[in-house]
């Protein structure tokens, strides 16, 4: 667990370097309409764990109430994959660009929060290269 924490901490760490790999930072300040393309994409799952110390039905009123279902996702941030894990709650994985990434960030900690424990880990697609190495075994 320890190793995993050290490895997402890493890659943050090479994520936020690249945001600020351009000429001034002011180039990576968010946009509205930033769109991901293959040099500045990321992708981010997200946990959204919820909170069983409350019934499901109380949850879903603080997140309309806090507006999580207006804001998230927000507008021109893919949702690569979206769904339910049985007894820990939703599981989101994003691809947006990396100037987005404070965004993302806000919206989770502005109107999730209290509904949902967060944990957000690096991701990246490993499908072809996992399935060409099951391929070639057999």
């Amino acid at each position: 667990m320890r190793r995993m924490r050290l490895v997402a901490t890493a890659l943050t760490v090479a994520i936020a370097a690249a945001m600020f790999n351009s000429d001034t930072i002011a180039q990576s300040a968010p946009s509205d309409n930033a769109a991901p393309t293959p040099d500045n994409a990321v992708m981010i799952t997200i946990f959204f764990k919820h909170d069983q110390s409350r019934p499901l039905g109380e949850l879903n009123a603080q997140l309309e109430k806090q507006g999580y279902y207006k804001a998230f996702p927000p507008p021109g941030v893919e949702v690569v994959s979206w769904y339910v894990m049985m007894g820990i709650g939703q599981v989101v994985t994003l691809r947006l660009p990396a100037s987005r990434l404070r965004e993302v960030n806000r919206i989770i900690e502005d109107k999730a929060w209290g509904a949902y424990h967060t944990e957000f880990y690096p991701t990246y697609d490993y499908k072809a290269v996992g399935m060409a190495a099951h391929e070639k075994a057999q």
